[in-house]
């Protein structure tokens, strides 16, 4: 910080307004002004995602100019004078945070200096104070008016999720993956209380209760923890995240249902006995999410998207309980819709996936779909790869195995350690699925990152079943991802896959590099070049196995990019050369 003192946070907003043009481009991490009347957003309509400030009703827009990286996330303050931006240096995992007035003024790094990665970042309601954490080690409050900058508390895999407005007491958040506790710490003497099991959780505006998103239970579901009373505000369906207004008298609450459908309603706050929730909508597109509230309350903003509608910002105003589109593109009108298919696995535990099926008679040529994660859901949302596979007469079946999120806790921790055979055997099953329905003919398998290492696993362990593979930056060798991703990844990796050092006889046996010699489908393997969660090693190991056997396969590396491909143009190279390499080994 430079010690600066007049960093007052009052709105100023920007005088060089355009009009959008009509451009498919999707629209993301919405944050409104303190009064609902502008959004800030993120889209990549430019080619790279970057801010826009936008008053809700108009088609006027103001790109905010936080120089040439991407951005991830976006935050509005309280009092309306900056917005925190989460970038991310070359498209990679790591993230610095930088302030910026909304006129795109006083631009300036307030964390992830270095090497260190900065993350969650959360203003602090009605106050000038943005929480973040560094390092998952690091819990960290910034006072941008006094230019103040201070270390809440050190520890390893700590993440800090609120301060009470006395300053006394802080919420955070400790664990690997899928065992994560809140905790409250009295900052004065360094006490702490277990709250609850879970991700998320916040103070009431006057710090007497806190809510949490438990996972206590089989499902998630929003809490009012007040001493040692706990009331059960909303559960089933599974609750997938809340937002508390300023004056703490209401909740937006978001469910997830229907396999991976969307709705969002309000929970009353201030009523003592049990009322029941009040849908927003109907909502615009089947999955929702990012929910935000304006600092006074009156609105309440949104993503939604839906098979072939791209992510768009929107705004539910609680005037005219009505809702509108700040920026967002209508859907396809020829877009598939999938459908939810549910059957058996191999023990008899249910399995899901969504299924787009090309409009001509099958059996058709198909391809399984592995998302990352694991703990993430297959949702039926906006998939270009997806609708133009289907278009093209290849079937996908975007499938749910066990470690996916949406089914409940069992599900969630039905592949962790020496359970991860079982996902393999998901994979057989899906397959088996498609061709006993009579869906499929010849089959492919591809997913990005744990849905990558999937992808390998699969191909390793049956790989009669498969005729073509895509591995979107996977983990191929768990002793060389361990080595070389980032220090806190690797931590938090642990409670999924195993200890390096402890289970290092196990996660060699799951390590698809070691049975690559059994691959027998054409592969093409995909990587950003700057992936520090998965680093491009794991790409290169498979590659150098592949052409030493003269084995049929393709490396796509991305300069630039990181775990994900941020950058317009990149995912144009990848969707046109993933297709390419689908149809001719597939439909040949």
């Amino acid at each position: 910080m430079d010690g600066r003192v007049d960093r007052v946070d009052v709105t100023v907003l920007p005088a060089g307004w355009r009009r959008l043009d009509s451009e498919i481009a999707g629209n993301w991490s919405p944050a409104l002004s303190p009064d609902g009347r502008h959004m800030a957003y993120l889209s990549d309509r430019g080619g790279v995602p970057a801010v826009w400030v936008q008053p809700v009703g108009s088609e006027l827009a103001f790109r905010v100019d936080t120089g040439p990286e991407p951005v991830s996330a976006v935050r509005w303050s309280s009092g309306g004078g900056w917005l925190a931006c989460q970038i991310a240096p070359g498209g990679a995992p790591r993230h610095e945070v930088w302030l910026v007035r909304p006129d795109g003024s006083d631009l300036h790094q307030v964390a992830g200096f270095g090497a260190d990665t900065a993350e969650n970042m959360r203003w602090l309601p009605g106050r000038p104070v943005l929480a973040v954490t560094e390092n998952l080690t690091r819990a960290v409050l910034i006072d941008v008016t006094a230019g103040a900058r201070t270390v809440v508390t050190e520890g390893d895999l700590v993440t800090l999720l609120d301060v009470d407005p006395a300053g006394r007491f802080a919420l955070l958040r400790y664990g690997p993956r899928g065992a994560r506790q809140i905790v409250l710490r009295d900052l004065s003497g360094g006490a702490e209380k277990p709250v609850t099991r879970g991700e998320r959780a916040v103070f009431s505006p006057g710090g007497g209760c806190v809510y949490a998103l438990s996972q206590d239970g089989e499902f998630p579901a929003l809490m009012r923890i007040t001493g040692d009373a706990v009331e059960v505000l909303a559960s089933t369906p599974e609750v997938e995240d809340f937002v508390v207004t300023a004056d703490g008298r209401t909740a937006a609450v978001l469910w997830n249902v229907r396999g991976g459908e969307s709705e969002v309603a309000l929970v009353d706050l201030d009523h003592d006995g049990h009322r029941d929730p009040v849908p927003v909508g109907p909502l615009p597109g089947l999955v929702a999410g990012d929910l935000v509230w304006s600092f006074d309350g009156s609105a309440l903003g949104f993503t939604a998207e839906g098979p072939g509608q791209p992510h768009g910002v929107w705004v539910w105003q609680r005037a005219t309980g009505r809702v509108g589109a700040v920026s967002a593109e209508p859907a396809a009108p020829a877009a598939i819709r999938p459908v939810l298919r549910s059957f058996p696995a191999h023990d008899g535990l249910t399995l899901t996936g969504w299924l787009f099926t090309p409009r001509t008679p099958g059996p058709h040529p198909a391809v399984v779909w592995l998302h990352g994660g694991p703990e993430a859901q297959e949702r039926p949302g906006h998939g270009p790869l997806f609708q133009t596979l289907a278009d093209r007469g290849i079937a996908v079946f975007a499938a749910n195995v066990r470690g996916s999120s949406g089914f409940g806790r069992s599900f969630v921790d039905a592949d962790n350690g020496a359970l991860r055979p079982a996902a393999i055997e998901d994979v057989r099953t899906c397959v088996q699925h498609l061709r006993d329905t009579g869906i499929a003919g010849r089959v492919g398998v591809m997913g990005r990152s744990y849905g990558g290492y999937l992808t390998l696993a699969a191909l390793t362990w049956h790989p009669e079943l498969f005729d073509v593979g895509v591995d979107i930056c996977g983990m191929s060798n768990f002793a060389t991802f361990y080595q070389h991703t980032e220090p806190w990844i690797a931590s938090a990796a642990v409670s999924k896959y195993g200890h390096p050092v402890h289970d290092a006889e196990l996660l060699r046996e799951l390590s698809p590099i070691h049975r690559i010699d059994r691959l027998r489908a054409p592969l093409l393997v995909v990587h950003g070049a700057n992936d520090s969660n998965v680093p491009v090693i794991e790409a290169e190991q498979v590659v150098a196995a592949l052409a030493a056997r003269d084995h049929p396969h393709r490396f796509l590396l991305f300069p630039g990019e990181g775990h994900e491909l941020l950058h317009s143009t990149a995912r144009a190279d990848f969707l046109r050369e993933t297709l390419t390499w689908l149809e001719t080994h597939l439909t040949e």
